[in-house]
């Protein structure tokens, strides 16, 4: 027994001693943690296989009327369990709340109106609306959303539409929107929004909320006719556009320009779709954009896309998806010609210029019975500055992130039974909704592939690819010192910078004579697919029904009861680094009681309220901004459920609020 301790003391000595080697020489551990495992495009190329066998395509049914049953059930669907999923009632049925601030007459044909209205309490946008002059009865109103337009709605091409709109008899509002223009402040950043889908409260809703608001304006207008109310938009624009004008009845006509595209073109370029009210939870479960299309019908539909567009959803990778698979659903209805496409080949970029607005014009003075009038007016020295568009808000206005401080600190949640027996009932429920909230479903190792190994300076490695029965994958080293035993504790490392980071974490346990398996889930480290697209891939798998956390978590569990089969070991130490890891590492010992002896985290969250209050962006952490994790549980909850883990807290983690670009 001395011998082998001696053995292993000298071969601690030799792993610490290499931990200060130079640079230019890593240590044995070092080497084996660095090796590849797998590379991003495998990982990239599995999301892809595992997302696109769930893509749901619309079908049309035999008669009108059944599309008509099935399509108002499918809008209470998308309103009520997605976009208001969380929502307070009185904030989505309140009345609109409009406050006009000043007006602007321009000697034009047409005077500038300036509104400051409520999208919920204390969060307050700004719209122009642009009037003729002169007007006879009741006229056509188009509301006018913005993309991800640094100037907002002072953008050249829209107050070149908006007033174009005017000339033509037309009211036109031109919409702010979150982010952009007037609310530019740091922390209305769109990855901000999914801090409300951590309280509870869909990110999708806030916007849903702010487009309708505008609608609603519109269509109080005295001189508005409800039976010709529009939407039109660009990028962002142009998905707000599909969103309003399919779930609410009210918009009659609809031009959307480079807006979105349908799943089978996402997956293939995910790049296109990556904000995050553009893959809301749940969304594609079941439906996807070209079913939003298909709720359109009979209602007049251009929809414009770009021939090379420089940013998103190009004309000929869309079109087959969302345009020729739809045409069969305005059929139904005898109204084939009420569903239009163009391709705009000048620029033929992500644009919203003169080809494109003379399209819109054509098509809102068709459908509206107006002069069809396609030649814009010309308007360049009617271009006004942000400045002179201004409304002003509110000193007090609330941000986005703010909005989810706020209702994070409303959330009450029952506590914790003391009693042995309500306890335990207490325990069965919270893991029924633990597994609910993150989309728990177990998986198994299919395959544990040996991809490489060492034997060198007392160390023994082997570099695993585990491939599991969903058909994704976690990367994973296995170290011990080659004087160890075969059945000597086990320990899990998770670090969020991936398992090439973990070397001191590694090398202690190694050298306590343990054997370690650094393991990198799916999305983090090694098994994360092409950088430039891997925040993207979140997205994607939570508006498809998962969680990212509950993947994480599942691919945890499977590897921990792999690795306790293959080293005899009926109880294994975690240990985790970093606040992405201290969450997974903790949901995965309350869903699965008993599976680790210890988790020992440190740069730890001592609650999921601190990633409001720093606050963290989606970006930092995606998988921590889970739709309802904050609104049901918290770390102490967590630890709780985890009983009989020993749980330790090592260092507390500083959250720094990122700058945004």
């Amino acid at each position: 027994m001395r011998m082998a301790v001696r053995f292993l003391l000298c071969t601690g000595a030799l792993l610490t001693a290499a931990l200060s080697a130079s640079a230019q020489e890593p240590t044995p551990v070092a080497n084996a943690l660095q090796a590849t495992v797998q590379t991003p495009e495998v990982t990239y190329f599995q999301l892809q296989a595992y997302l696109m066998k769930r893509i749901a395509t619309p079908q049309a049914p035999e008669r009108p009327e059944q599309w008509s049953a099935s399509g108002q059930k499918l809008r209470k669907h998308i309103l009520e369990d997605i976009i208001y999923h969380g929502w307070p009632q009185s904030w989505v049925q309140a009345p609109p709340h409009f406050e006009q601030v000043a007006v602007v007459e321009t000697g034009k044909g047409y005077r500038l109106r300036k509104f400051r209205y409520e999208i919920v309490p204390g969060f307050t946008s700004t719209a122009i609306l642009y009037e003729p002059e002169v007007m006879q009865g009741k006229v056509p109103a188009i509301l006018n959303v913005i993309g991800h337009e640094p100037n907002g709605n002072a953008v050249e091409y829209e107050q070149k539409r908006c007033i174009n709109f005017a000339k033509r008899g037309m009211l036109a509002l031109s919409l702010s929107w979150i982010g952009f223009g007037e609310l530019a402040q740091p922390e209305n950043a769109h990855d901000y929004t999914a801090q409300l889908d951590l309280v509870g409260t869909s990110a999708v809703g806030f916007f849903y909320l702010s487009m309708r608001r505008g609608l609603d304006l519109l269509a109080s207008l005295p001189q508005a006719d409800p039976a010709r109310l529009g939407v039109t938009g660009l990028s962002g624009g142009g998905w707000q556009t599909l969103f309003l004008s399919s779930l609410d009845e009210r918009v009659a006509v609809a031009v959307e320009v480079a807006g979105f595209g349908a799943q089978q073109s996402n997956l293939i370029r995910p790049e296109d779709t990556d904000e995050v009210e553009e893959s809301p939870s749940d969304f594609t479960v079941n439906e996807d954009y070209p079913f939003l299309v298909a709720l359109r019908a009979p209602r007049p539909t251009l929809l414009i896309h770009n021939g090379e567009d420089d940013c998103c959803f190009r004309a000929d990778l869309v079109k087959p998806y969302i345009y020729e698979q739809i045409k069969p659903f305005f059929k139904l209805y005898g109204a084939e010609a009420a569903l239009g496409w163009h391709e705009n080949r000048d620029p033929g970029t992500h644009n919203y210029q003169l080809d494109n607005r003379e399209q819109a014009y054509r098509f809102f003075t068709q459908h509206f019975q107006l002069p069809v009038t396609p030649d814009e007016i010309v308007s360049d020295a009617e271009i006004r500055t942000s400045r002179e568009l201004a409304t002003g808000l509110p000193a007090n206005n609330l941000t986005v992130a703010a909005l989810a401080k706020q209702l994070g600190s409303q959330i009450v949640r029952p506590a914790i039974p003391e009693d042995k027996a309500e306890r335990a009932s207490w325990e069965k429920a919270q893991r029924k909704q633990l597994r609910s909230v993150v989309r728990y479903k177990p998986v198994a190792v299919e395959n544990a592939w040996r991809m490489a190994n060492t034997k060198h300076l007392g160390l023994h490695t082997l570099s695993y690819r585990f491939d599991f029965d969903n058909g994704l994958s976690a990367t994973g080293v296995w170290l011990a010192a080659i004087s160890s035993q075969a059945d000597a504790p086990v320990t899990i490392v998770l670090n969020d910078k991936g398992y090439k980071a973990s070397e001191s974490m590694v090398t202690a346990r190694i050298n306590r004579g343990e054997q370690v398996l650094a393991l990198d889930t799916i999305l983090n480290g090694a098994t994360t697919p092409k950088e430039s697209d891997a925040a993207v891939w979140p997205m994607m798998l939570a508006t498809d029904g998962d969680r990212p956390l509950g993947l994480e978590v599942a691919q945890l569990v499977a590897t921990s009861k792999w690795l306790q089969k293959t080293t005899g070991r009926q109880t294994i130490r975690l240990e985790t680094e970093g606040i992405r890891s201290q969450v997974v590492g903790l949901i995965a010992a309350s869903i699965e009681p008993g599976l680790f002896s210890n988790l020992v985290s440190n740069e730890v969250l001592e609650s999921l309220g601190e990633l409001l209050d720093g606050p963290l962006i989606f970006r930092t952490a995606p998988e921590l901004f889970c739709l309802d994790l904050y609104k049901y549980f918290d770390i102490d909850r967590l630890e709780a459920l985890a009983a009989p883990t020993s749980i330790e807290r090592g260092r507390k983690a500083v959250i720094v609020a990122p700058k945004m670009p």
